[in-house]
C-alpha cells in the first residue's frame, strides 16, 4: 500500500482534532495510530470513521496489561472494530491471551518490549532485572514471538538484535522514537531517522509530534517520506 511504512500518531485528546489532521494530510498518509490519550475522547469512533469512510489502516496503541482472562476478553471485543494493529505489553501471558482474543480476525498483536522513553536508569527505578537495554529487548521480543505475537514495538537501536532472532522471521517491527536530524528528542531517549529505522529492518515507523507540531504538517510528512527513500 502506498506510504504504508509511515504511521502517523494522532496524539490528541479528542477525535475531532485527530480527524482534522487526517483531513489535512489526505492521501499522503494511509496509516494512523490512535492511543490511550484519545480513548475517552472518541478514539474508537475515529478509528471506525478513518477505516470505513476514508479507507485508512488503524493502529490502536493501548499497551494492554492485565490477567490473561481480562486481556482475552478485551481483545475479543476490540477485534470487532476492524482494526489492523493492537499493542499489548510483551509479557508472555499477556501476549498469549491477546492472540487468543484476536483469533478469527485480521487484527495483528504487537508486543511492547521496552518503551523508547525509558533508559537503564528508568528500568532500575522500576526494579527490572539488570542488563543492557538491547539484550533485554531482544529477550522480551523472543519471548513475545514464542507466545504468538505478530510483531513487536522497539526502537531502532534494537532492530538488528531482534532481526537476528530465528523467531523474528516474517514478524513485524514497528519503531517509534523517529526524528529527522536536528529535531528535538522530546520525551524520547532512543531515537533514529526514518531512513535509518527502515533500512535497519523496521516495517513501519511511528511519528507524531514532529508532524502535528509542524507549521505545515503535510510538508513534514513529505519530508519524512522522502527521508525513508533517500
Amino acid at each position: 500500500m502506498k506510504n504504508d511504512k509511515l504511521i502517523v500518531a494522532l496524539d490528541f485528546p479528542s477525535a475531532l482534532q485527530g480527524l482534522a489532521l487526517a483531513k489535512k494530510l489526505g492521501d499522503a498518509v494511509t496509516f494512523y495510530k490512535i492511543g490511550l490519550g484519545m480513548l475517552t475522547g472518541g478514539g474508537l469512533a475515529l478509528a471506525n470513521e478513518l477505516k470505513q469512510d476514508y479507507g485508512k489502516k488503524i493502529f490502536l496503541d493501548l499497551k494492554l496489561f492485565d490477567i490473561g482472562s481480562t486481556i482475552e476478553a478485551a481483545v475479543k471485543q476490540l477485534s470487532k472494530f476492524d482494526l489492523d494493529f493492537l499493542t499489548v505489553h510483551g509479557d508472555p501471558h499477556v501476549v498469549k491471551a491477546a492472540v487468543n482474543g484476536a483469533s478469527g480476525s485480521q487484527l495483528k498483536i504487537l508486543a511492547v518490549t521496552i518503551l523508547t522513553s525509558l533508559d537503564r536508569t528508568d528500568l532500575d527505578d522500576c526494579c527490572l532485572k539488570g542488563g543492557g537495554i538491547e539484550e533485554l529487548v531482544r529477550e522480551r521480543a523472543a519471548n513475545a514471538f514464542e507466545a504468538g505475537a505478530d510483531g513487536v514495538i522497539a526502537s531502532a537501536q534494537e532492530i538488528n538484535a531482534i532481526r537476528s532472532l530465528s523467531q523474528a522471521q516474517n514478524r513485524l517491527i514497528v519503531t517509534p522514537g523517529i526524528r529527522l536530524k536536528n529535531e528535538s528528542m522530546g520525551d524520547q531517549k532512543r531515537v533514529a531517522s526514518p531512513y535509518d529505522a527502515i533500512s535497519m529492518g523496521a516495517n513501519h515507523i511511528v511519528v507524531g509530534r514532529p508532524i502535528w507540531q509542524a507549521h505545515n504538517p503535510l510538508e513534514m510528512v513529505n519530508k519524512i517520506q522522502e527521508n525513508i527513500l533517500s
